[in-house]
């Protein structure tokens, strides 16, 4: 079980659950991989809506690898993660949230 208070948001990859964190590890290898700026850059991207796919490939990779994932961006091309694009958005927005806010401050807070 994915534990909000220590930043964690659960997901469904092929349908294994995994656990994602945004540590400050994956949060410096997240960064040079970055498209038009850094971090504060890409959580504003985020506030305003204007994220891209790569965006959200980005943080959904960090977070799992900040949760002891091994594998990278190419593992995921054919993957199939709950709730589609939607929940792959989803599930980057809430990493954000749990990263830089409050752990209840996730979507709809």
């Amino acid at each position: 079980m994915a534990n909000p208070w220590a930043g964690e948001v659960a997901l469904v990859i092929d349908g294994q659950r995994h656990v994602a964190k945004l540590t400050l590890g994956a949060l410096a290898e997240l960064e040079p991989t970055l498209e038009g700026g850094g971090l504060i850059d890409l959580v504003e991207r985020f506030e305003t809506g204007r994220f891209t796919t790569r965006d959200v490939l980005a943080l959904i990779v960090a977070g799992l690898r900040g949760g002891g994932w091994q594998g990278g961006a190419a593992d995921l091309r054919q993957a199939e993660i709950a709730g589609g694009l939607y929940g792959a958005a989803r599930i980057a927005t809430e990493l954000l949230a749990r990263a830089f806010g409050r752990p209840d401050a996730g979507i709809g807070a």
